[in-house]
């Protein structure tokens, strides 16, 4: 690609809201071509020679390609969001890598980090307690060692990904299937401000105003693998989008990691299936850690003569300075499922009473060593 110019960004801009051009033609329209920038003074006839479809040549040969990026990016600057092309130096360069890269990526945040390490973290947007406990445990591990965790900002796994990251005090990036501009689903807009406010960053590939649809969201599944180094999948059923990640995955060339389900959770067929096709079984942030290329883990700890450390564990234990009415309610709780609160009380009648395991709650809730869920539910927190 030649140097970046204003001109050769708002060609690229111009080509993608065209009618007919997707990703992948406009890149080769881009290659065949050779600079960017000579796109918007080209003739009708020589944009139909570059294998435009007639509509598509016809928009940018009267102007109204050039109109409308100038329009695009005039709304873009207007709500403070950014957008990337091949002609830029901090375009992913993971991304670059694949076969359908995007054309121009919105952004909102800090676009350093979009080529940083990072790991995606997909799953089901119906997580079972014990898969958004591993989603957001790992994550946070992950992140606490340098790691950027991606995801979609989905219900579910995404979202406890994304939490995980923040509470790790890490980075994470949200690539949506709207515009940067439509907050999809509703409930994550607090979760989108705190992604950017902690330094992270939101991208789309679709203009700004785009609002959700189904055909969106397996399309830019492959933006959220192909940024990463490796994939992680938690939890997800036979007909998940989350197989669309991973087959974007194994074809960008991405290591997979799944975390092993159980086999009577329609949920626990993702990940089992890929285990058993070869992904790397993952229970704890070093199996992860372990199986990265030396370069990126000599990046991630370039500067740092500490190595990452302690000994991590699937069920680890923290009841330092509990009490021992703490302990028992504890126990009597779950990681992977659970506890209605009638149930509770009657599994620990005799040695406590019901004022007595509310008040344990209470505490529990304020530790973060116990979650309340819906049908007061309650489920042990991975700590």
């Amino acid at each position: 690609m030649n140097a970046c110019t204003n001109d050769a960004r708002l060609a690229w801009m111009a080509l993608i809201l065209s009618p007919g051009m997707g990703a992948i033609r406009s890149w080769r329209t881009m290659q065949r071509l050779g600079d960017a920038a000579s796109l918007l003074t080209l003739p009708l006839t020589e944009l139909e020679g570059l294998g435009l479809p007639a509509a598509a040549a016809q928009f940018v040969a009267d102007g109204r390609a050039l109109a409308a990026a100038e329009d695009e990016a005039r709304k873009a600057e207007e709500a403070g969001v950014s957008f990337l092309t091949p002609e830029d130096a901090a375009y992913p360069e993971r991304l670059r890598q694949i076969y359908d890269p995007p054309a121009v990526l919105w952004l909102r945040g800090d676009p350093a980090i979009l080529n940083l390490p990072g790991i995606a973290v997909v799953g089901t947007r119906h997580p079972s307690a014990y898969g958004q406990g591993m989603a957001e445990l790992l994550a946070r591990d992950l992140a606490a060692r340098g790691l950027v965790i991606q995801s979609g900002m989905a219900r579910g796994i995404d979202t406890a990904a994304h939490k995980g990251a923040l509470a790790a005090g890490g980075k994470t990036v949200a690539v949506w299937g709207t515009g940067v501009d439509v907050i999809y689903p509703k409930e994550n807009k607090k979760l989108a401000e705190e992604i950017l406010l902690k330094g992270g960053a939101i991208v789309s590939e679709f203009p700004l105003g785009t609002f959700p649809a189904p055909q969106n969201f397996p399309v830019r599944n492959r933006i959220i693998s192909g940024m990463s180094v490796g994939v992680l999948v938690v939890e997800a059923g036979e007909y998940s989008g989350t197989r669309v990640t991973a087959r974007c995955a194994l074809e960008q060339g991405r290591d997979i990691y799944a975390v092993p389900g159980n086999v009577t959770n329609k949920n626990a067929w993702g990940p089992n299936t890929l285990i058993r096709q070869g992904a790397r079984l993952t229970a704890t942030w070093e199996d992860i850690w372990e199986d990265l290329p030396s370069d990126v883990r000599a990046q991630l700890t370039a500067g740092d003569e500490s190595s990452p450390g302690g000994t991590a564990s699937l069920f680890p234990e923290n009841t330092a300075g509990m009490g021992e009415q703490e302990r028992q309610v504890l126990s009597a709780l779950a990681m992977d499922s659970a506890v209605q609160l009638d149930e509770l009380i009657e599994k620990l009648e005799g040695s406590m009473g019901a004022a007595e395991i509310f008040a344990a709650l209470f505490e529990l809730e304020l530790a973060g060593q116990v979650r309340q869920l819906p049908g007061k539910n309650y489920v042990r927190v991975m700590v």
